[in-house]
């Protein structure tokens, strides 16, 4: 994400008010001219139309402080007066807008929603064209996390390829999942405030927000893949008994070689009609299954391996043969190499 090093100057005869919002240690914009506004946010986000409603915003001004992470960030965006802002589709992006001051309207092709402090917030996806109405002095606290995350974090959660994920824009900031969502954000500020623009997160600490969030995310806001992710869990009200003792089973023996008669032995039916129940309540071959399990093995084992741990050895243990598939697989589901994750933690 392509960050801007400086806060713009002030154009001269205006002046800008002081920042009393959050992460005032991260300036990157502020200004009163609404072109330089558009170009210099637009660099940290994405290219956007930006119109004043002067009628009723003499006072424009903007200002937006963002502490950036691996793969997401943190901001305070705020807009003197009232505006419309037109980004189209993010493309490369989800949003999480939360409301501090002011009002603010989002407006997609199937949905208007209204957003206020500690009512609504808005969920953005880089697919879904939008247009918003910030309005009377609106501040909001505003997550950004790559839209590459996103997907493969879902894709792994729902048992399928890697697609677009679509989310509701409406986060109902008064039920639980939108409470705890919120004070997770609140809490990524709290710690880079605390930490200063001069010292950044540790790899450790920043991997643990990044799998925080994106939990937050997927498992506690309404999205295209929402059902697929519970069936693929084992938490869809269909799902016959003989598919839960089979997955049970995968997870038992994860190491193991597969035997499908075996398998179908203990869940009690036929081999071909386990391979058809997998495909149609989990979307997913047995095979398949048991390399996603097994890779979600290896990678708790990488976290907490001693100094001078091997993968190969840790990979044969678990059952993997053909480290060089392994190994693509792994990157493809957790986004990064093993060895990557064995390095960020030692």
């Amino acid at each position: 994400m392509a960050v801007a090093n400086a806060v713009v100057p002030m154009m001269a005869g205006k002046a800008m008010p002081p920042d009393t919002g959050r992460l005032k240690g991260f300036g990157r914009v502020a200004t009163p001219n609404v072109d330089e506004a558009a170009e210099q946010i637009g660099r940290i986000f994405c290219p956007h139309d930006l119109e004043p409603l002067r009628a009723t915003s003499p006072g424009f001004f903007a200002r937006h402080n963002c502490a950036p992470f691996d793969g997401f960030s943190i901001n305070y965006v705020a807009y003197g007066g009232s505006v419309v802002i037109d980004p189209g589709c993010l493309e490369r992006f989800f949003l999480v807008q939360i409301p501090l001051s002011g009002s603010a309207r989002v407006r997609t092709a199937a949905r208007d929603i209204g957003r206020t402090p500690d009512v609504a917030a808005s969920l953005l996806s880089p697919t879904v064209p939008t247009e918003m109405l910030w309005q009377n002095d609106c501040a909001q606290l505003i997550l950004l996390v790559e839209r590459k995350l996103v997907e493969q974090r879902a894709a792994a959660l729902a048992g399928r390829e890697i697609q677009a994920v679509e989310f509701d824009p409406l986060i109902d900031l008064r039920l639980p999942a939108g409470r705890g969502l919120r004070a997770q954000m609140e809490g990524l500020a709290d710690l880079a405030e605390g930490l200063g623009a001069g010292r950044p997160l540790s790899a450790v600490a920043a991997a643990d927000c990044r799998e925080a969030l994106l939990d937050a995310l997927l498992l506690g806001q309404r999205h295209g893949l929402s059902e697929a992710i519970r069936t693929f869990a084992g938490a869809g009200e269909t799902l016959p008994w003989a598919l839960r003792r089979a997955r049970d089973c995968l997870q038992a023996h994860a190491a193991e070689p597969l035997d499908l008669a075996q398998l179908a032995a203990v869940a009690g039916i036929g081999v071909r009609a386990l391979q058809l129940g997998f495909q149609r309540h989990f979307g997913t071959s047995i095979s398949d299954m048991l390399l996603d399990i097994r890779l979600s093995h290896l990678n708790a084992q990488l976290k907490r391996a001693a100094p001078g741990a091997r993968i190969i050895d840790i990979a044969f243990d678990l059952g993997f043969t053909h480290l060089g598939r392994m190994a693509g697989a792994y990157r493809a589901k957790f986004g990064e190499t093993p060895s990557a994750t064995l390095r960020r933690l030692h």
